[in-house]
């Protein structure tokens, strides 16, 4: 069971300068805390917050305007506003990798969100009419490497999407349902999906995770050039202060900020080891 899959949404329309609860025309949606067999659920909301605030402010990854509201009682909820909706109302098309790959519970079973790679996501981006491919490969492989760096062990199929724009032509939507889940779920996998389609590389095999080495070759399998490929891993690589800063002006409380600051100096960490083939 995910995160996703134990938190309630609600629909809200803007009247005046009141959010309301509507079933339909909703232009934000609001996860409450969720409830479920995981940690830490209060800071949930936080979390989500902060880990989509550093995807905007530091990786300039596209992402929808977001923050942190409190109900009478105190408790908070993350918002959000929707990115498929136009100025007139009308949902633009989106389909997210799993009805783009044909995967559902009733042909893959209840694991189906899980049911691929990312190697085999990125080989859909090229093949399915993106004509902007090579653009929106990077900005896949830029969200993937934060995925990891920041501890996302829940970034499944449904998690990418893409959409239609006024012009007819179909690119990767704004990143959403960003968050550390290892904050929540300590002991999960590193990823939600494995790195290729085949098998674990070498550097895998010997070391029991994912370093410098996966992450290039797996760019250069997904067509990026080798300079572009090294270029984004390195804006990972390194901690950064401002990441700090954001992380101590969050609502997660203190413990909390402990923790995701430790995990992704982690991160970090792995992905500075270096690899070479047959050693």
């Amino acid at each position: 069971m995910s995160i996703s899959g134990v938190q309630i949404k609600y629909l809200l329309k803007l009247e005046g300068e009141n959010l309301k609860l509507t079933q339909q025309g909703g232009q934000y949606i609001l996860k409450p805390v969720p409830s479920g067999p995981f940690k830490n659920l209060d800071q949930a909301p936080a979390n989500e917050h902060l880990t989509m605030q550093i995807a905007r402010q530091v990786f300039k990854i596209s992402a929808p305007a977001n923050a942190v509201i409190h109900f009478k009682d105190g408790s908070p909820a993350y918002l959000v506003k929707r990115f498929d909706l136009k100025s007139d109302g009308i949902k633009y098309q989106q389909e997210d990798f799993a009805q783009i790959a044909q995967l559902s519970e009733e042909t893959h079973g209840k694991d189906y969100k899980y049911d691929m790679s990312y190697e085999e996501i990125g080989n859909l981006i090229i093949t399915q009419h993106i004509a902007t491919h090579q653009v929106e490969m990077e900005k896949y492989f830029r969200l993937m490497l934060f995925n990891y760096t920041f501890s996302n062990g829940d970034a499944h199929v449904k998690n990418f999407s893409a959409m239609r724009t006024d012009m007819g032509d179909y690119v990767l939507t704004p990143a959403y349902d960003l968050l550390c889940t290892k904050l929540h779920s300590p002991g999960e996998n590193d990823m939600a999906l494995t790195l290729f389609k085949e098998v674990f590389s070498e550097a895998y095999q010997a070391i029991g995770f994912y370093i410098y080495f996966d992450f290039l070759r797996l760019g250069k399998k997904l067509g990026i050039r080798e300079a572009r490929a090294i270029r984004i891993i390195d804006e990972f690589r390194n901690e950064r202060n401002e990441i700090s800063d954001l992380i101590e002006r969050s609502f997660l409380r203190r413990d909390t900020k402990d923790l995701y600051k430790e995990y992704y100096k982690d991160r970090t960490k792995r992905l500075k080891m270096e690899w070479k083939s047959g050693q």
